[in-house]
Parts: C-alpha cells; structure tokens; sequence
C-alpha cells in the first residue's frame, strides 16, 4: 500500500495556503494567486491547461512530480466548487474543464450527496459524504499500491494532519505575505505528531520544504 501525502501545496511566509475572500473569481482568496508564482511559468502548469512551452527547472521537477505516483486523490469541496450549499443542477463540473489534471479517481468531501461524475482523462469525481475516514478508506482502495494525495484545499490538509494519517509532506514556501487568510498550520505542533524536515531546496520562486515521520 502507498503512502498519504500533501505535495506542492504552497504557503506563505506567514503560513497561509489561501487568501481571505474565497470566491468564484477569487478561488483562492484575494491575493492567493500569489502563492503560485512558482508554479505558473513551469512546463507541467502550461502542460496542465492545454499550452506548449513553460520553464523546465527546478520548480518545474516539483511541480511534476506534486502529480506523479498518485493513484487517489481527496479534494475538499471548496476546491471543487465556489457553493457552500445542496448542489443545484448548474452543470458545475469543477474548476478544470472537461479534462482535471488528476487523472484518477478523486474524492470530494462534502455534506450532500450527489452522483459521480466521470470527466476526460481519467479523473472521475467521488463525492463523501460520511467523513474524512471513509474518504481516505475509499481512496486508498483505489489507489492500490500508489499513492492517496491530500490535495488541499487548507481545512482538509488541517483535518488529516490532526487525525495523523499524513505520512509526508511537500510544501511550497512562496515569498509573500498575506496577513490573513487561511492558516495552514495554526495551533498544530508538527514536532508532536513526529514530523521533521527531511530536504529543503531554494529557487530564484520559492522554497521547496519536504517534511516526513
């Protein structure tokens, strides 16, 4: 069986992986755009939204491999859909078109239940209703011997971290502050629950900080 792991989630300098405000024109919260400087001028980000070209260094291996040997991924609702409330018949269908970039069975949490979804490429939307337990469970199933991403968005990191079922971590340090937002790591002690650094590797974009138990 794989691992459970977060990769290329990105912070700020101040700790925040989304800005305040989340909407549908503003996904990540006002300046939360910000956090993936890094990530945007990469191949594999280009590769991602149907363009040619893009930066083939450092940030760009990272930004490859955060999707690589993945067979499961869990999203929270938020980074599925702007609606906080019972779905409505709309045609929302995610942020990404008709093709996500997950390309595997991808587990939303949510409150109400709806049926799933199968999109191009692979990726077919699950969405749990009974808690992150069952998520992760059926994740795992059909994951197989690869591994279950915690994709984000930064509640759902916070819920698996203090339940212990992350096993590593990538996290992206980009060099901004936001002031306020959504705290990635606020009242959790890593140290605690066993974690340590384990590699950190600077580019001119951002910081690549990986941390395992």
């Amino acid at each position: 069986m794989g691992l459970v792991r977060v990769a290329g989630f990105a912070v700020s300098l101040d700790g925040y992986g989304a800005g305040p405000d989340q909407s549908i024109e503003a996904p990540l919260g006002r300046r939360g755009q910000e956090l993936h400087s890094w990530f945007y001028p990469t191949r594999t980000f280009r590769s991602m939204i149907g363009q040619d070209g893009g930066s083939e260094d450092r940030d760009d291996d990272f930004a490859r491999r955060s999707m690589e040997g993945f067979g499961a991924f869990i999203l929270g609702r938020n980074m599925f859909s702007p609606s906080r409330h019972a779905w409505t018949d709309d045609g929302w269908r995610g942020w990404w078109g008709d093709n996500p970039p997950y390309h595997a069975p991808t587990f939303i949490l949510t409150r109400h239940a709806r049926d799933p979804i199968v999109m191009n490429g692979g990726t077919t939307f699950h969405f749990v209703t009974d808690g992150i337990a069952s998520a992760l469970a059926q994740a795992k199933a059909a994951a197989g011997d690869l591994d279950v991403k915690i994709a984000g968005g930064v509640s759902t990191v916070r819920q698996y971290l203090q339940a212990g079922e992350i096993d590593a971590m990538h996290l992206v340090v980009s060099p901004i502050i936001l002031g306020s937002g959504e705290a990635l790591f606020a009242g959790i002690n890593l140290p605690e629950l066993g974690y340590q650094v384990t590699e950190s590797v600077s580019t001119d974009l951002a910081t690549h900080v990986f941390l395992s138990r």
